[in-house]
């Protein structure tokens, strides 16, 4: 099993490009079902983006991937079709549930296997049942697999979702776009990577709008061939903005759209870290007296979930206590056991962290649970004393592409064995 072998307190200073959003890709990969060819750019070179791809395979769709170009085109003949999303490409990621709603949309049923990916929480699929047995869906749960019909084609409605789920949102919205009549959903979420999947679909000429946390789809998309440029991934940009604040002499992020990450920015900034905002990079210094603060993760645009293991990292170095609630997932401390094995001062009361500094780490053997726990610990690894272990790296490589190459070449000691 491989692991990363990272040597600490060294001062980074280059650039890195960050990589297109794979939590935008993803629904999109799923929404090219629905099409004849489609070609995407800026996709991310990483295992969950392959497994995607080789899910679509097996259900019958055609790809051509290149690195070199970071774009896939992807061809859909409707001959062979299997409408079927085996265990073994669904379970080491939860996204996969995404294919249920363009699957049943297209073809009037589905079998695809109840979700994987991290070990953060319970994050069932119920939300995606309930939309889509809104849209006259017929489901049942049979032997660890979603088993969904619709033989008379899926009918507009309206509803609220109960709580806000992004991977429901998406479904919901892959299964409206070819409802017959009117789809209005309320309480929705409203990610970026969510404007950037009905962005692609107005490319089909499907008609739908976002206001608020209300969305409205007229079930009318049309077959052609289109081209879309992802997003970039704003939780890349921010897990190398913190990267910065810990380690940069100057570190200058690209291909970014800094208005993806306004509530991070303001946060940093609020902690004390040193950055310079442009229209598409950011320059982001080392910053010597951080700040403490208080936070709690909620859907966009509050913190994101998915940077609170990283911007722990950051509270270790802080003047004082600060304190992380977490309200997404239950599970979402794994990695604190591992800093603390690295000197960090941390206490957990139910979903409160309370992280004390600023604290002096020591490079140790860890273990990586999740994905954001993984890049904690390669941060974390960044700024301690001697040499650090991270073991379980596969996480790492399901959603940073070239993490250890990007900070190589700004002056990172990291090896790979």
């Amino acid at each position: 099993m491989q692991k990363l072998i990272i040597d600490g307190k060294k001062i980074l200073s280059g650039s890195i490009k960050i990589s297109g959003s794979k939590n935008s890709a993803l629904p999109i990969l799923a929404a090219s079902i629905l099409n004849k060819q489609t070609t995407i750019k800026n996709i991310p070179y990483v295992n969950d983006i392959l497994t995607m791809l080789n899910l679509l395979k097996f259900i019958g769709l055609k790809y051509k991937l290149s690195k070199k170009k970071n774009s896939v085109e992807v061809t859909n003949l409707d001959k062979k079709i299997n409408t079927v999303a085996p265990y073994k490409l669904v379970k080491t990621m939860r996204a996969g549930v995404l294919v249920l709603g363009p699957l049943l949309a297209r073809y009037g049923n589905a079998k695809v296997s109840l979700p994987g990916g991290c070990a953060i929480g319970t994050r069932p699929v119920d939300l995606h049942l309930f939309a889509l047995k809104k849209l006259g869906a017929k489901i049942q749960i049979k032997n660890g697999y979603i088993l969904a019909s619709a033989p008379k084609g899926l009918k507009g409605t309206s509803f609220r979702f109960p709580s806000i789920s992004v991977g429901a949102t998406e479904n919901v919205i892959l299964a409206a776009i070819k409802a017959k009549g009117v789809t209005i959903i309320e309480n929705c979420a409203i990610e970026p990577e969510i404007k950037d999947l009905i962005n692609f679909i107005k490319k089909l000429g499907v008609k739908i709008k976002i206001k608020g946390r209300k969305i409205t789809i007229i079930g009318s998309m049309k077959e052609k061939k289109i081209t879309h440029k992802i997003i970039c991934d704003r939780i890349e940009l921010g897990t190398y903005l913190i990267g910065g604040a810990l380690t940069a002499k100057k570190l200058r992020l690209k291909n970014v759209d800094p208005k993806l990450i306004k509530s991070e920015i303001f946060i940093l900034k609020k902690m004390g870290v040193k950055m310079k905002v442009s229209k598409n990079y950011i320059e982001i210094y080392k910053s010597s007296n951080i700040k403490k603060i208080n936070i709690k993760t909620a859907p966009y645009p509050g913190f994101p979930t998915d940077l609170q293991a990283q911007i722990m990292i950051l509270m270790t170095q802080a003047q004082g206590i600060s304190k992380i609630k977490e309200n997404i997932f239950e599970n979402r401390f794994m990695h604190v056991p591992e800093l603390k094995r690295m000197g960090a001062k941390i206490e957990i009361r139910n979903n409160i962290a309370n992280i004390s500094g600023p604290c002096a780490l020591t490079g140790a053997e860890v273990m990586a649970t999740d994905l954001r726990a993984s890049v904690s610990l390669v941060l974390a690894a960044l700024i301690a004393d001697k040499r650090t272990k991270i073991n379980r790296i596969y996480h790492l490589d399901r959603g940073y592409q070239d993490l250890e190459k990007k900070l190589i070449k700004c002056k990172a000691q990291i090896n790979r064995v």
